[in-house]
């Protein structure tokens, strides 16, 4: 179990961009509970995965918001903005870290493309016990109990810890707090996006195409994250980036893989 102090260590950040609304309000509740750092994507960095800057340089800014210093704008992706707080600006490795608030759903396949998920993942691969917030919608948002659930959610995990490898995904229903129904720990469904690429025409009548579609729901249940968050519970989701199919090892061995030398 981890030690938790009176004061929390917490590193925000996000893939919607150090200016939003969400992370925003996530700050405020957590510096009820301790010394928040935040280093985040300088914009919008949705659906970039797990993606890092490699072949170009990585610019850092300090932001400032209503006059006061905010935090530190990454010209980069998620991960890089983690990676970045954690091996040239803490001076010690914070307490937890914090990914959100997203402004949109991240369940089901969208875990794998989500920029929320990858910078706590970034942090879980740290070593730093780390948890993603999603409040799941795409209308205009309102964070006041997503970020309260997320501040008492992350002295939980300050105080519990998490394994090696584990981070939490945690979506939030866009409710007020009198009609969520209940928290429940769920596991990632199966339902994927169905995607189609709309050809359009740009001023200079130029084709070109926005991808768009719609997600198919093929499971429901009160441990599935995305049939969870549709009936007004939080979802919360431990999962792993260890992508070995565990059972497939002994399945393979019975082709003769290692025999083909």
């Amino acid at each position: 179990m981890a030690h938790t102090k009176k004061r929390l260590n917490i590193l925000v950040s996000n893939d919607d961009g150090i200016d939003a609304p969400g992370i925003y309000a996530l700050v405020q509740e957590l510096k009820k509970i301790g010394s928040v750092t935040v280093v985040a994507p300088d914009k919008q960095q949705s659906a970039v995965g797990h993606a890092i800057t490699m072949n170009y340089p990585l610019r850092v800014k300090k932001f400032f918001k209503n006059g006061k210093l905010f935090g530190h704008a990454v010209e980069g992706t998620p991960a890089d903005a983690v990676k970045f707080a954690v091996r040239a600006l803490l001076k010690k490795m914070p307490d937890v870290l914090v990914s959100g608030i997203n402004h949109g759903s991240n369940t089901a396949i969208s875990i794998i493309y989500s920029g929320t998920v990858s910078a706590a993942l970034e942090g879980t691969i740290l070593d730093i016990p780390s948890v993603a917030f999603s409040l799941t919608t795409y209308g205009p948002p309102d964070f006041t109990y997503a970020a309260k659930f997320a501040r008492r959610f992350t002295q939980l995990t300050a105080k519990q810890g998490l394994p090696k490898g584990t981070l939490i995904n945690v979506n939030i229903p866009p409710a007020k707090e009198r009609e969520i129904r209940g928290v429940v720990i769920t596991r990632q469904g199966k339902s994927i996006w169905y995607d189609h690429f709309e050809a359009r025409r740009d001023p200079g009548n130029k084709e070109y195409y926005w991808l768009t579609g719609s997600l198919e729901e093929t499971d429901k249940g009160l441990d599935i994250d995305q049939w969870a968050v549709k009936n007004k519970y939080v979802s919360v989701t431990p999962i792993q980036y260890d992508l070995t199919d565990y059972k497939m090892l002994d399945v393979m061995k019975r082709w003769g893989v290692e025999k083909l030398k």
